[in-house]
């Protein structure tokens, strides 16, 4: 077949796949739901997978496939199915246009409400422009500054959301390109997506799979099936069937896992969006993504503001119709008050509290892709965790070497400036055991890394080997020097059948060559007549010595560690003189004399900080759940390392005939651990994970698939439980996206993850993830002081517009002044804020209750509003008094005469019998604007500094926030400058005050400052109290 007829097909997609895919009744389901152009439903992608690809024989399949193991397709059956089911490649999910990214910041949170503010101001305008009487700019001026305060915000969020997506880009790994298929009984190149069902297909050592394929023949192959299992170790492949989970059977290779080893050929079985990664990658773009915790919390405060604005602001229309204003003021009135209630400085200053918690928690190893994601994990209240990688260092390491009958832990401290520090005293039988691990061993140290420490140096060779050859550079000496002095002269690669590997060595000052073996443990000891004692003599194996190798061997996997049996024999240098060619087959007849000489245990270590991390989750309230891939043994035993399985506490399956489900009266003599295979929990159902979630605090789950962790974390969500995943592979990617917040591997994930998740570790490191959980909490905390603070304000704003228009005054205070508070004066001390450390061990109590504990719960509208509020009114009408006052306008002239005041035409006359012109009247009407705003900031400082705790005292707090003092700083600098820098007055319509007018606002500013100091005092010293209850927030 034409190359250019193959390329012209790359284009042609189609939303099926080969019905050679299924089972006959699945092909069935298959091909009439390709008729009808349908993919499949979330429901079809979370059920297990169901085949027999794996199961039936082989001549059977190639039947079923229309294929040949020896020839394969002819060019024009490939081109047909090619037509058919379209290109071998996953279909993409779709992506959201980056103008839709824009717009949510745009509209989303607290920019929808500034937008309401912001159409109600040009409403206002318009209304007012419409009428006769015309009106100021004031609504219009305030409507543009709300619009550039969205606008302005919502670009600097959207650039922090979009740097963190370039970052993403970095992380991207290719798939395959190209790969060798048989064609017309030809071994050809071709471009992966060519391939279709039936294709045979050659893989070797370093290559991705092409496609999910069966295994017909293989030497030595080996795949790294961590992205869609979670399994660490690379798994050995083989032609036959050994389990029915298709993701557990040897015969199986999956496509875009790695081929670590050997070599294969294999027929393809599924392509594209068919395959195991396929089917994940479709179940992942087809979760809805979970609201964060913050913008519930947002949500809510908006209703909350909404619903209050409406509420006063309709008061106040029906009461200033009644009063006797036509509908056109009053409904000016209601947009006017509404937009008051409108917290102006509010999203910005947000933001930038959220930026700056993201930029920490990155210096901390922690990427937020999303902002509002930073303080989803300070209400996290269980992780589910994967193993290998996040709780492990993701490397396997020698853990234990057995010789001379005594187990020895294996040594992993280095010291570059003295080597010899970390060598292990020698013996005869640490010597032969040495000699084969160094010698049976593939793996070798890439080049120039010898100031690197062995423990830290990169390796060609699969993990195990790589270990061993660790341990030995570490331990005995350099193991290039040493191999020297030992050449290969032939090898036996390690394959599923024999379950060894051996090497044969020349030795230096000896006759005859060196056999060394390793292997299963049980295998190396069937092949062995003879073992090491203590004084490093050959002795005959015995039953005592059997029964001490089963005992140690026993005791070393209940550690979760993988065993390794190594062995050794001189050949008779008679039937092997020097240059002879050895074969196989002979070398076979010998393997039964060997000489036992030790084994060597090893294990995926946890990491250092692991242990004390997930004992603060716990005293945090938190559960650390594991769910991974690995094997039962294996995952309780690293589980009982770190902590997740605490000393002491016995699992189901350790005590004879257990039940997880059967009811006990006194709940307390229910194991607290239980251990869930991932066939157990394929069988039960949502009302069984449930009650395990519900009734066991310490859980791992092993030998899970994509789907069941999915439902894991539906469960804990059904228990209003707040979710965080951690995973790398592929196969975490539909709980990474489930989850309110997925957390990926920076170092080891996959790009599919990625993309998935809320959050990347960087350093992969579980330890970062509790850093940043206490990140989260904070920056709630914080955010609350930070809405205290800025609502405040809101109150000293309404108040003069209502009196304005209930006691026609004079108003008291511009809207050009109320824009400078909100979006000036205010922010920079709102966002210092930001920088206030926790006061007290935040990682000592419980989760957040979501229901109870609001980002803006009615505790800190009643104390912002109703307390601190209305004192800040008071200063400022105390303040505008005064100032009227010494003008000549005593309060009582002041009531009612708001409509001859704003009369350019009329004359007013004061108390004192003086007459002010229009001119004159404004002017002292702008210095009052000025006296109310620097009443407002005076007693802000007040605000800011008891808004910097919530129970304890300001002296407390101490000087713990720099930032603190230069927000004092510059919200006074900034104050002054505009009463009296000259040339402002026309333009922000203020005017300079006498000094002693000063004196008012401060005398209040102390006021608040000592009421709040013995109000959190009494909440101290009297614990749950009323006050307590009715002002902390």
């Amino acid at each position: 077949m034409d190359e250019k007829k193959l390329d012209d097909l790359e284009g042609h997609e189609d939303d099926t796949r080969n019905g050679g895919h299924h089972t006959h009744n699945e092909h069935k389901e298959e091909h009439h739901r390709r008729k009808k152009g349908q993919k499949p439903t979330i429901d079809d992608l979370k059920k297990e997978i169901h085949m027999d690809e794996h199961l039936i024989p082989l001549e059977e399949l190639l039947a079923r496939l229309g294929t040949d193991a020896a020839s394969g397709l002819s060019s024009e059956e490939a081109m047909r199915r090619l037509q058919r089911d379209g290109r071998n490649a996953i279909t993409p999910p779709p992506q959201t246009p980056e103008i839709i990214k824009f717009a949510k910041n745009m509209l989303g949170g607290f920019s929808m409400l500034l937008w309401m503010g912001a159409i109600l101001c040009f409403v206002a305008y318009g209304v007012q422009e419409a009428s006769s009487q015309g009106g100021p700019l004031d609504n219009l001026f305030l409507g543009i500054v709300l619009v550039l305060v969205v606008f302005i915000t919502g670009c600097f969020t959207y650039s922090q959301e979009s740097k963190s997506a370039r970052i993403m880009k970095s992380f991207l790994k290719l798939v395959p390109q190209r790969t060798y298929v048989m064609r017309n009984g030809k071994s050809k190149e071709t471009r992966v997506e060519r391939l279709v069902v039936g294709d045979i297909v050659d893989v070797k050592f370093g290559d991705r799979l092409p496609a999910d394929i069966r295994i017909i023949k293989c030497s030595g192959f080996k795949v790294d099936n961590s992205s869609i299992t979670g399994e660490s170790e690379p798994q050995s492949r083989s032609p036959d069937s050994c389990h029915e989970n298709p993701l557990e059977s040897k015969n199986l290779a999956f496509y875009s896992t790695n081929a670590v080893e050997g070599t294969c050929i294999g027929v393809v079985i599924k392509t594209g969006d068919r395959t195991v990664m396929g089917r994940i990658a479709q179940l992942t773009g087809s979760i809805q993504e979970e609201k964060t915790t913050l913008a519930i919390e947002i949500d809510h405060f908006i209703m909350l503001i909404s619903i209050f604005a409406v509420f006063i602001g309709i008061v106040f229309f029906v009461v200033a119709f009644v009063l006797g204003y036509s509908w056109l003021n009053a409904f000016i009135f209601l947009i006017g008050i509404i937009v008051a209630n409108v917290p102006e400085g509010l999203l910005p200053t947000v933001t930038v509290c959220l930026t700056l918690t993201a930029q920490r928690m990155k210096a901390k190893n922690c990427l937020v892709r999303k902002l509002e994601a930073v303080e989803t994990l300070g209400s996290t209240s269980v992780i589910c965790s994967d193993k290998t990688g996040t709780l492990t260092e993701n490397r396997m390491t020698v853990a234990h070497l057995w010789y001379e009958g005594t187990v020895h832990e294996s040594n992993r401290d280095e010291d570059l400036s003295d080597p010899l520090r970390s060598r292990r005293p020698s013996s005869k039988s640490w010597d032969a055991l040495a000699r084969v691990m160094g010698l049976c061993n593939r793996a070798v140290f890439k080049e120039n890394q010898e100031h690197i420490r062995i423990m830290d140096r990169l390796c060609n060779g699969d993990a195990s080997e790589s270990a061993l050859l660790k341990c030995f550079e570490l331990e005995v000496s350099s193991v290039s020097a040493f191999r020297v002095k030992y050449p290969k002269i032939f090898e036996v690669p390690f394959n599923s059948t024999n379950k060894y590997q051996l090497s044969i060595h020349q030795q230096p000052d000896e006759e005859g060559y060196l056999l060394v073996i390793k292997g299963a443990p049980e295998r190396i000891l069937d092949l062995s007549t003879s073992y090491l004692n203590k004084n490093g003599e050959e002795v005959p194996v015995n039953t005592e010595f059997i029964k001490h190798f089963n005992e140690t061997y026993a005791q070393l996997g209940s550690l979760g560690e993988r065993v390794l049996g190594f062995a050794h024999h001189v050949l008779d240098p008679e039937r092997f003189p020097k240059g002879c060619e050895f074969d196989p087959s002979v070398i076979q007849r010998y393997l039964k004399e060997l000489c036992f000489v030790g084994l060597i245990a090893l294990i995926d270590p946890p990491r250092a900080a692991v242990p004390q991390a997930v004992a603060k989750c716990r005293s945090a309230g938190i559960k650390v759940i594991m769910v991974t891939g690995d094997h039962p043994l294996t995952a309780k035993a690293i589980g009982r390392k770190v902590g997740i399985i605490s000393p002491g506490v016995r699992t189901v399956d350790e005590i004879p005939g257990a039940d997880p489900f059967t009811p006990l009266s006194d709940p307390s003599d229910r194991p607290k651990g239980i251990v869930i295979h991932g066939a157990e929990l394929a069988e039960m159902s949502d009302q069984k994970v449930d009650f395990i979630l519900a009734n066991y605090p310490e859980i791992i789950f092993a030998r899970t698939s994509p789907t069941q962790k999915l439902r894991i974390v539906e469960g804990c969500q059904r228990a209003g439980l707040v979710v965080a995943v951690t995973g790398d592979g592929v196969n975490d990617a539909p709980a990474l996206r489930k989850a309110n917040i997925g957390i990926a591997m920076g170092i080891t994930g996959s790009e599919v993850s990625k993309q998935a998740a809320s959050m990347i570790l960087l350093d992969d490191n579980f330890a970062s993830i509790v850093t940043a959980v206490e990140e989260g909490r904070l920056v709630f905390d914080n955010l609350k002081k930070t809405i205290a603070y800025a609502l405040t304000a809101n109150i000293p704003e309404l108040i003069p517009f209502l009196f304005y228009i209930i006691m026609n005054i004079p108003l008291p205070l511009g809207a050009i002044a109320i824009i400078i508070i909100c979006v000036g004066t205010d922010i920079v001390p709102a966002i210092s804020l930001a920088y206030e450390k926790a006061e007290c061990d935040i990682m000592a109590r419980p989760p957040r209750d979501q229901h109870k504990d609001r980002l803006a719960s009615h505790t800190l509208i009643y104390q912002s509003y109703a307390q601190i509020g209305m004192l800040e009114s008071a200063a400022g009408f105390l303040t505008y008094f005064v100032v009227m006052g010494e003008n000549g306008f005593l309060p009582s002239k002041l009531v009612g005469i708001r409509e001859q005041w704003d009369n350019d035409k009329l004359y007013v006359t004061d108390s004192y019998g003086q007459d002010w012109g229009y001119a004159e009247r404004k002017q002292l009407e702008y210095m009052c604007y000025t006296a109310w705003f620097i009443s407002i900031v005076v007693a802000q400082w007040a605000d800011l500094m008891i808004c910097r705790t919530r129970r304890n005292s300001f002296f407390e707090a101490g000087m713990s926030n720099p930032y603190f003092f230069f927000a004092l700083l510059s919200e006074t600098a900034l104050a002054i400058f505009l009463a009296y820098f000259p040339g402002l007055s026309h333009i922000i319509l203020f005017s300079g005050l006498r000094f002693e007018w000063l004196f008012v606002p401060f005398s209040f500013s102390l006021i608040i400052f000592v009421y709040d100091h013995f109000r959190k005092l009494f909440i101290r010293r009297y614990p749950g109290c009323w006050v307590e209850r009715e002002t902390l927030y």
